[in-house]
């Protein structure tokens, strides 16, 4: 486990939602020692509930490291909260403008300075009936080839027992069972020193879902089944994918 150096008001952080997700979680853990202790790293994860950072970030704070999500830009123009949000190293993203390349200057800069940055690669909850993986956007794909760092698969089970978006359900009794397995770095070797067109990416996408998709099903005891495409249609798993770009 890496030594943990954080600032005054990440501790603040830590002091408000670690007691509570002790009361509010029961968790179990797998591949804690899967992600690095020190260094830079992807998180790429499902992404079934909007309680899914809390989860998350429990489970990367408890392998030592600190976590480091992304959010829209919009949300730091709150007052006060773009100042906590700083404080506690959180990344704010623009999307569908020029200032997106900003933002993915900021993610490869937090990774060379050795962050553990987290992404949902399918880019929101899943509309998955029964909230298996849908197919992803290439974001961290991209990150990967520019910054070389590994890309470590999550699967994450329980956090819709909090909040199910399905239902709009949402619960606060003690004790609900969250399941977190970290996986071996996803192997995109194959790639390296790649350029990052739209076919490298999409491939490289389809790896890294298709790992985490195998996670979440070791997780369940199920078989997992293709990867969604919202609209009702399955994807089935092949060496040169299409679609799936940002």
């Amino acid at each position: 486990m890496a030594q943990r150096k954080l600032g005054f008001w990440q501790w603040v952080a830590v002091g408000l939602a670690l007691p509570t997700m002790k009361v509010w979680t029961k968790h179990t853990w797998t591949g804690l020692d899967n992600l690095p202790a020190t260094g830079g790293a992807i998180i790429v994860s499902n992404h079934l509930s909007h309680f899914d950072p809390l989860v998350l970030a429990h489970f990367i704070f408890g392998a030592g490291r600190w976590p480091q999500f992304l959010g829209k830009a919009s949300i730091w123009k709150v007052p006060g909260v773009g100042f906590l949000l700083n404080k506690v190293e959180q990344i704010p993203v623009e999307r569908g403008s020029v200032e997106a390349v900003r933002s993915l200057d900021t993610l490869v800069a937090a990774i060379r300075a050795g962050g553990i940055v987290v992404i949902y690669p399918e880019g929101t909850t899943t509309r998955e009936p029964d909230l298996w993986p849908m197919r992803g956007k290439t974001g961290a794909a991209r990150l990967a080839l520019l910054t070389g760092a590994p890309v470590i698969p999550v699967a994450l089970d329980g956090a819709q027992r909090v909040f199910d978006p399905r239902t709009k359900r949402f619960s606060v009794r003690p004790r609900i069972p969250v399941r977190v397995a970290a996986g071996k770095p996803v192997d995109l070797s194959r790639w390296q020193g790649e350029a990052a067109s739209r076919t490298v990416l999409e491939q490289m996408t389809e790896a890294i879902m298709l790992t985490i998709r195998d996670l979440l099903g070791e997780l369940r005891g199920a078989p997992p089944p293709p990867l969604y495409q919202p609209g009702g249609r399955r994807t089935a798993v092949t060496d040169t994918p299409d679609g799936g770009t940002e």
